[in-house]
């Protein structure tokens, strides 16, 4: 029988995995769990006769892969796929893929809720401002980036974009009026909301140069991936500029620094919050389990990383 693994060492809510155990008994396959888990032999061990992996942010690298003999499709439920080891999925020929846009409206309705944290000084009793008329900078335009687009309309808000892999045309359709650079949406904005993923060319790219064309009173808010950021720049950039605001939803590895330089000015969540809602955690796992079965069955491959 056609084995399913949830290897989960943060584990989905109890109706998820129920909405994912009825999507593989349907198709006739086995479902097995391996949660909260603590050594990475546990996982080595338990996917040793798993067919297809089902996974949120657990690591899959190249020790994993080589253990699953039989393994034939990975899924990281989530748009994020830097935990997955394409290389080895290749070599191994096991194919990976992704759940783009499940979690999207939850990553952008927390941003949300993160801004109107910080432009009311994070609700210390003093007089804040409101995000009505603000100048709101997305940097990349998919699945989180057009649901924050969708909120900032209903806030009244003047909404820029900027995506190098997303037409202009496109951006422009959706009611957001597009930038040709990253500069340029620096140069314009009030606020700047990250929602690029963390590859060679994004990683550390939002520095101290880049954030510092912010006009005074600036705010960067990321819920992306704390490695596109160069903390030791922004870090310098703050020093310097006693105006600006950074709030994060993945807390920096410099988090102390941060907190202890810049009281009122900075704010971390205790974890990464984006897809904590019961809604994106059972949407990401059912479309998962889904993606499995399309694939073991049909051979639909329309989210496969690894092409």
């Amino acid at each position: 029988m056609t084995k399913v693994l949830i290897a989960t060492e943060k584990p989905f809510s109890k109706s998820a995995v129920e909405a994912i155990r009825k999507v593989t008994e349907t198709a006739g396959y086995e479902l097995a769990l391996l949660e909260k888990y603590t050594e990475k032999k546990q996982l080595l061990d338990a996917v040793a006769d798993a067919d297809a992996l089902i996974v949120r942010s657990d690591k899959v690298d190249a020790d994993v892969v080589d253990a699953a003999k039989r393994l034939k499709i990975v899924v990281r439920a989530g748009a994020g796929f830097d935990n997955l080891d394409l290389k080895a999925c290749t070599a191994h020929q096991v194919v990976a893929m992704n759940t783009p846009g499940q979690n999207a409206n939850s990553v952008a309705e927390l941003v949300f809720g993160l801004l109107v944290f910080g432009v009311r000084n994070f609700y210390n009793g003093t007089s804040g401002s409101e995000l009505k008329g603000k100048k709101l900078g997305i940097l990349a335009f998919g699945n989180v980036g057009r649901n924050v687009a969708r909120i900032a309309k209903g806030f009244g808000m003047d909404i820029y974009a900027y995506d190098a892999f997303c037409p202009a045309e496109a951006i422009e359709q959706a009611g957001v009026h597009a930038v040709s650079s990253q500069e340029e949406m620096f140069d314009i904005c009030d606020i700047v909301s990250l929602h690029i993923p963390a590859t060679a060319e994004t990683r550390q790219s939002i520095n101290h140069d880049l954030v510092g064309r912010m006009k005074k009173g600036g705010i960067l808010i990321n819920t992306a991936r704390k490695e596109v950021v160069d903390e030791a720049g922004l870090i310098r950039l703050m020093e310097e500029r006693t105006d600006l605001m950074y709030i994060t939803d993945i807390k920096p590895d410099a988090d102390a620094e941060f907190a202890e330089k810049f009281a009122g000015r900075y704010f971390a969540t205790p974890k990464k919050m984006g897809a904590q809602t019961a809604e994106a955690n059972s949407n990401a796992g059912i479309a998962a389990a889904n993606q499995i079965v399309g694939f073991l069955e049909q051979g639909i491959t329309k989210f496969q990383l690894n092409k």
